[in-house]
C-alpha cells in the first residue's frame, strides 16, 4: 500500500485535540473521515505530535497509507475539498517510503508561541494569541529562559498525567522576540526539541510571563527547574497561542 505524508495546518479552537476521540471531534477524525470519502473503509492515521485542544498548527506532520495510487496533489486537493469546512487544510503532501513514519522518523519538533500585550480584548485574534494586559519585559524573560536550554530533568514543567517514559528532555532552542503585530506589541516564542512533554511549552510560557510581569525573578525559573517539583512550576498559560511551527526529519519528504 503507497504511504503518504501530509502536512497539516490547522485552527484547534473547534477541536478537542489532534488525536481521535469517541465523542469529540478531532483533526485526527477529521482528516480520517476525509480518507473514508476517497477510500471507503477505516483509516488510522499517525503524526508528529499529539496537539492538545485549543492548540493550533501551521505545519503538523502525518501519514496515511492508501490502497490506490495517488499522485501527491489529487490527494491534497481532494482531502482538502472533504475537509470543508472545518478550518484543517493539507497544504503539502509526498508519497514516501512504506517504513517511512511521521512520528518515529522525526528528529524534532518546533513549536511557536504568540502572547499580546493590549488591555482591549483580542477581536481579530481571539483565539489564536494569549493575552495579558500589561507589557512584559522581554529581556527579563529571556534570562530566565537561558536557564531552561539544555539537558535537564524537566519535571517542574510536565503535566502531572504525562506519560512519556522520562522527564529528562534536551531543550535545542527557546527564543524570545518582540514585534509589532496589527492588534498590538506581542512577544514570540520559538521552541525547538526532538520532543516536549505534555504541557511543557506551556508550562515554560506561563512561568516565564510571570518573569516578564516581574513577579518572578529570572533565577527563580531556574530555582523552579531545579526543584523538579510540579509545585514549583508558575501558572500553567491557555494553548490558544500555541502552534505546532514543523517537523523536522533527516530528509525533509516535502522538499
Amino acid at each position: 500500500m503507497p504511504r503518504y505524508a501530509l502536512k497539516v495546518e490547522y485552527h484547534g479552537g473547534p477541536f478537542a485535540g489532534w488525536q481521535r476521540q469517541a465523542d469529540q471531534p478531532s483533526v485526527q477524525g477529521a482528516i480520517e473521515a476525509a480518507l473514508a470519502k476517497l477510500e471507503p473503509r477505516d483509516h488510522t492515521i499517525a503524526a508528529a505530535g499529539r496537539t492538545d485542544a485549543g492548540v493550533h498548527a501551521l505545519a503538523q506532520v502525518a501519514h496515511c497509507d492508501l490502497e490506490k495510487d495517488w499522485t501527491p496533489f489529487r490527494l491534497s486537493e481532494a482531502l482538502n475539498y472533504h475537509l470543508k469546512p472545518d478550518p484543517v487544510a493539507i497544504i503539502d503532501c509526498a508519497q514516501v517510503d512504506e517504513d517511512w513514519h511521521a512520528r518515529f522518523s522525526a528528529l524534532e519538533r518546533r513549536y511557536f508561541f504568540r502572547l499580546l500585550m493590549r488591555r482591549a480584548p483580542a477581536t481579530h485574534d481571539k483565539g489564536l494569541v494569549w493575552q495579558v494586559s500589561q507589557p512584559l519585559d522581554a529581556d527579563a524573560m529571556r534570562a530566565g529562559a537561558a536557564h531552561l536550554i539544555g539537558h535537564h530533568d524537566f519535571t517542574t514543567f510536565r503535566s502531572t498525567i504525562c506519560q512519556a517514559k522520562s522527564p529528562v528532555k534536551t531543550l535545542d532552542a527557546l527564543e524570545i522576540s518582540e514585534a509589532q503585530g496589527l492588534a498590538g506589541p506581542e512577544i514570540h516564542f520559538h521552541l525547538r526539541a526532538r520532543s516536549f512533554l505534555h504541557n511543557q511549552v506551556r508550562s515554560f510560557v506561563g512561568t516565564l510571563e510571570r518573569v516578564g510581569a516581574g513577579a518572578w525573578a529570572p533565577e527563580d525559573v531556574k530555582c523552579a527547574l531545579e526543584a523538579r517539583n510540579r509545585a514549583a512550576c508558575g501558572p500553567v498559560c491557555p494553548p490558544y497561542g500555541l502552534y505546532l511551527a514543523g517537523v523536522g526529519y533527516p530528509d525533509d519528504p516535502f522538499a
